[in-house]
């Protein structure tokens, strides 16, 4: 993946990185040593602070998905066969394990896996570091049951270039492991059919009576939409250009008529704002478990229920045209009115706001910096009812989208920052049910160039949701999510691995109060000292 523009000083700069650590959390750490003065050619293992899967006592078999080693763009192909001790499909949890290792010198990679075409896994990878790495990322995959329950091909792709200079195999092995249902330990609700979108047109059962979008959608692939919070409109002399500036917004449509919006997650991956050092030991917010925007399409159930193909299509607003970049691949989550064979209804309403964005460029002054302010939101509201087996349910979705970023660099980026700030807000009231979700996503950093050589990253990134559900007026269920990283790197650029000296301190605290989290509280700091990790703490 594309380094920033100041990636362009690293060279030959050898890149390396560490682990992600999904299992268990410690509740401290033993005294140790103080950390070392600087970095040297291994580290710890990176831990990501998010709690780990919950997983039932119950009877539980496990199948192997996927083993392979990658170096270079030929997929793993392989089968899959569901497991026969465990139940057939009615499973209370499945848990998604990949566990890789990697040494030398490495890239961070974009890898994905799907099954039967449902992609259930989108990751990236960590450098290594020259000693080598291992890491592990855990998933809870229990919604895609309908998948699981059939014997389905499988196809896991991690892109890498192996040579003489890029040295490093990425090795995973991904395991499935499933819980059986037995005594109180029930089976969740999950979708009867799970659809992929392989193609733009689609024709769906025609008694759904729920209908969920869910997008993988990331920018990367090696060009300017990696850090396409950072580009710029034309006229400004920035090295990433987009014509209307930052803005991005990922759109679905249901016979071209706009259907859902969304703010994308900023995703920094494991060598983003020009510094690995920043990731070695505590990735930042969903870096290696990219997680899918969810829409709810329910209200354009009737129409897509008359049996008919149908157009679905997902784009981002705000990529100049002909630009690569955005990967979008779409599951359609669907349940079925088991009562009925047809259900019928009407889509009722259809409101948006226009578009509105807009990014003002202020010329540098002479030995001062540019500025580019953006500003841009959207609102839609949707809503449709169906004629069901248990009466008639009325849905309606609202959703609005906001975003605000002040970007300043010099000439030649030898300093470049950028202070920004996502909305993502959604309602959607199903029958006499209502959940409210507010997303805040925030990203405060800047990367400099000094005398010396020496390059110096100081970033802050969030990832904010607080969700309330009522029924009738009255709350029955609340989640808050707060999960946040900080990092501090310098190391001296342009010249080989043993004379870089470089040092980092990163903190990353994941807190998650009520229904999702074990036990209703969550709360873990991991913090860390050139590779070392100083401190391992749960609060909760």
């Amino acid at each position: 993946m594309r380094r920033h523009k100041i990636t362009g000083l690293l060279g030959a700069i050898a890149l390396a990185a560490g682990t992600l650590a999904a299992a268990g959390p410690a509740h401290g750490l033993p005294p140790a040593d103080p950390p070392p003065a600087e970095f040297g050619t291994d580290w710890h293992d990176p831990l990501t602070a998010a709690p780990p899967v919950t997983r039932p006592g119950t009877r539980s078999c496990q199948v192997t998905l996927a083993e392979a080693q990658f170096r270079d763009f030929t997929p793993y192909q392989g089968s899959y066969t569901p497991p026969a001790a465990c139940g057939t499909g009615g499973w209370a949890k499945v848990v998604l394990r990949l566990d890789g290792k990697v040494k030398g010198r490495q890239y961070d990679r974009l890898g994905h896996l799907s099954l039967g075409g449902v992609e259930i896994l989108r990751t990236s990878t960590p450098q290594p570091s020259p000693d080598g790495i291992t890491w592990s990322v855990e998933k809870d995959v229990t919604r895609y049951r309908d998948t699981l329950a059939r014997p389905q091909p499988v196809e896991m792709l991690i892109g890498n270039v192996v040579n003489d200079t890029y040295t490093g195999v990425i090795d995973v092995k991904v395991t499935l492991t499933f819980y059986a249902a037995e005594g109180r330990t029930t089976a969740p609700d999950t979708p009867d059919r799970v659809l992929p979108l392989t193609s733009p047109t689609v024709t769906t059962p025609r008694n759904t009576e729920r209908l969920l979008a869910e997008v993988y959608a990331t920018g990367s692939g090696g060009g300017c939409e990696e850090y396409w919070y950072m580009t710029t409109p034309d006229a400004a002399p920035y090295s990433c250009k987009a014509a209307d500036g930052p803005y991005r917004e990922v759109r679905i449509a249901v016979d071209g008529q706009l259907a859902g919006i969304a703010a994308p997650f900023p995703t920094v991956w494991t060598g983003g704002w020009s510094n690995p050092f920043l990731w070695y030991v505590t990735p930042g917010p969903r870096a290696f478990d990219v997680q899918p925007i969810r829409y709810d399409l329910t209200p354009y159930a009737a129409l897509l229920n008359d049996g008919r193909p149908h157009r679905i299509e997902v784009s981002v607003a705000g990529v100049p045209a002909g630009q690569s970049g955005w990967s979008t691949p779409t599951n359609l989550l669907l349940w079925q009115d088991e009562g009925r064979e047809v259900v019928t209804g009407a889509l009722t309403r259809h409101e948006q706001s226009d578009p509105a964005g807009h990014s003002r460029w202020t010329p540098a002054a002479p030995g001062a910096q540019h500025r580019l302010d953006t500003g841009g939101s959207h609102r839609l509201t949707v809503a449709g009812h169906l004629n069901t087996s248990r009466g008639r349910v009325a849905t309606t979705v609202t959703r609005a989208v906001h975003n605000s970023s002040v970007h300043r660099w010099t000439d030649g980026e030898d300093r470049d920052a950028l202070t920004a700030t996502w909305t993502d807000e959604e309602s959607v009231t199903h029958g006499p049910t209502t959940t409210r979700t507010a997303r805040t996503y925030t990203m405060d950093g800047e990367t400099t160039l000094g005398a010396g050589d020496r390059l110096r990253t100081v970033l802050s990134l969030g990832d904010r949701a607080d969700t309330v559900t009522l029924r009738g007026g009255r709350i029955i269920d609340t989640s808050r999510l707060d999960d946040r990283y900080t990092g501090d790197a310098t190391y001296t650029a342009n010249v080989p691995r043993d004379q870089r000296h470089a040092v980092a301190t990163t903190s990353a605290r994941h807190r998650l109060y009520g229904s999702q989290a074990p036990g209703g509280c969550y709360d873990r700091t991991v913090a860390t000292a050139q590779g070392t990790v100083t401190v391992d703490r749960l609060r909760c």
